[in-house]
């Protein structure tokens, strides 16, 4: 039911916005955006079958209306351990900002589950970017999260790069071994090199630790609560 409802809304959006899309005044453009493509080197063993992380989004569109798609993966030792899906219609509301609504569809872990998204997205006093997302699914789930990722310039090559992660869940799911409250929270702090603007690697390390009944569902599968890996990666848009 919440699946049929969310596309035959973002159906009716996305109709209604492509009539006034492709003009002189508002072109149709698009966009590439590979946030993260790494490595991250798990148990300590450069040399070993470590993980590989993407987090990614394209969009479609004008200035005012457009299509986005975001995906987050994560594979460890040649298998998916986690896959999320997002697509979502967005619109400025304000300068820097835009709000988003879509539909999220979780692959891994297992159990799958689809959500509803209500989601802000924008530019923050300080000049850091902030994304604030709600999560609406079946069974009276809710979730939210907040991220943000600031940039320090090193020189003119050199940025220091501070990106923070804060998932909370409305209720236990044990199924998905997410706990109610702050379930995880992720920090990465990354130093990446501008070969050109559109083609960045980088160097750093990523932490991850679980709270509450999440760390319990954590501890009864003997997976790690509370994790810190060297990653080594690359940032490109076009």
């Amino acid at each position: 039911m919440l699946k049929r409802f969310v596309v035959a809304l973002l159906l009716s959006l996305f109709a209604t916005s492509w009539a006034y899309a492709g003009s002189k005044d508002d072109p149709l453009l698009w966009s590439v955006d590979v946030d993260r493509l790494e490595i991250r080197d798990v148990n300590g063993d450069v040399n070993g079958d470590n993980a590989l992380y993407l987090n990614a989004k394209t969009w479609l569109g004008t200035d005012l209306h457009k299509v986005v798609v975001k995906t987050e993966m994560e594979r460890v030792h040649g298998v998916t351990d986690e896959a999320e899906w997002q697509v979502l219609y967005s619109l400025p509301i304000a300068t820097y900002w835009d709000f988003q609504v879509g539909l999220r569809q979780d692959f891994k872990p297992n159990p799958s589950r689809t959500w509803g998204v209500l989601s802000i997205e924008g530019l923050a006093p300080g000049f850091i970017d902030t994304e604030l997302s709600v999560f609406i699914g079946e069974s009276g789930r809710t979730e939210y999260r907040v991220e943000a990722k600031y940039e320090m310039p090193i020189t003119q090559k050199v940025t220091l790069v501070s990106e923070i992660e804060l998932n909370l869940s409305g209720k236990n799911d044990e199924e998905a071994g997410v706990g109610s409250g702050l379930s995880e929270t992720e920090l990465s702090f990354l130093l990446n090199y501008e070969i050109n603007r559109k083609l960045l690697p980088y160097v750093g390390v990523h932490w991850t630790r679980k709270f509450g009944k999440t760390a319990d569902y954590a501890r009864a599968e003997n997976e790690d609560r509370n994790e810190a890996v060297l990653v080594i990666g690359l940032s490109a848009w076009f």
